[in-house]
């Protein structure tokens, strides 16, 4: 049996934990920042705000205190991006040498552009603690995940053998786990589909058919196999579960908040409504698009479509013009 505590109660944390307790011989608790939510959870049996409907087993232990931590063996970190280091600055007193951490946030971080797993270990090691961290990443919808329908994802750690373990601690009859050691592949993947998302779902939005959803995809995967590869990832990683697996679900899916995002700024809704529609949801595309584009100019990488999605959410162009724009770039080689 493995302790683990799944930190963020939003949907796909909720999601996960779930799945690790229908899979049976762990000790689970989900952990919510806010004590008031936490309580909500507790007393509804459910996740009413995030994943409604799903009554929730009372073996899942439901807390906001930070001291939680401790007890954990594994510690999976859903916490949304831009609040990852606040987090883990208000809870890194409680971790312990011996712990893993799975990181199941996709996003780069802004001004830093660091990945999710260097940010944490980033936040550890200002306490002299260098645990192993690594990500799960994949097409994972968590609605889909909640009612166990069958899915397959990737786990990443640059130690094989830690990957191996938290396969083998993870996987069940509905969750399906592929072992990786290119954790940047995995990362950037994961995080860098959101923002191919939004424009899929411009081009959705103002009524674009399925040849333009179709070249969003493939150009869309070409320009974060670059930005990957020149941050050192492998591009047989972005072929996968966690490159174009992802990619093609976020961008299809109806339940992809990325492209729900999307679809509204193509039907001319502005971007500020559109974030408070979600409830209190994250499309982590949008704040991903600006971080994003610091990377492929650190690296000096071309990744035409971000550059017009981060004109679209920062500075208000037309989803029109943006979508000529792209179409009369100069022309290239595929």
């Amino acid at each position: 049996m493995s302790r683990i505590l799944v930190l963020g109660a939003g949907a796909w944390g909720t999601a996960i934990a779930f799945s690790l307790h229908r899979r049976g011989g762990h000790q689970i608790a989900l952990w919510s920042h806010s004590p008031q939510e936490a309580e909500q959870i507790a007393n509804a049996g459910e996740n009413i705000l995030f994943l409604p409907g799903f009554p929730i087993a009372p073996q899942i232990a439901i807390t906001a205190e930070t001291a939680a931590v401790a007890q954990a063996e594994i510690v999976v970190s859903v916490v949304p991006s831009e609040f990852l280091r606040s987090t883990f600055a208000r809870i890194r007193p409680h971790f312990q040498p011996g712990q893993i951490i799975v990181s199941a946030t996709k996003g780069v971080e802004n001004h830093t552009f660091l990945r999710m797993t260097e940010v944490i270990a980033a936040s550890l090691s200002e306490i002299g603690l260098d645990l192993p961290i690594g990500a799960l990443s994949g097409p994972s919808f968590a609605l889909e995940v909640a009612q166990a329908q069958p899915t397959a994802v990737t786990v990443a750690f640059d130690d094989p053998e830690i990957a191996a373990h938290i396969q083998q601690e993870f996987s069940s009859e509905s969750l399906r786990l592929y072992t990786s050691t290119d954790l940047i592949g995995v990362e950037l993947g994961g995080a860098l589909k959101n923002v191919i998302a939004i424009a899929a779902g411009i081009a959705a939005g103002v009524g674009l058919g399925h040849n333009s959803a179709a070249a969003l995809i493939t150009r869309g995967i070409a320009e974060i196999t670059r930005l990957a590869v020149a941050c050192g990832g492998r591009r047989e990683t972005l072929a996968g579960l966690s490159g174009v697996g992802d990619l093609v679900l976020t961008c299809t899916g109806s339940l992809s908040r990325n492209r729900t995002v999307g679809e509204a700024l193509g039907k001319g809704r502005q971007l500020p409504e559109i974030l408070t529609s979600l409830g209190g949801k994250v499309a982590e595309g949008v704040f991903t698009t600006r971080a994003a584009l610091g990377l492929a100019r650190r690296y000096h990488v071309e990744m035409p479509i971000t550059e017009q999605m981060e004109l679209i959410l920062n500075e208000g162009k037309d989803p029109r013009e943006a979508i000529k724009a792209l179409m009369l770039r100069p022309g290239k080689d595929e």
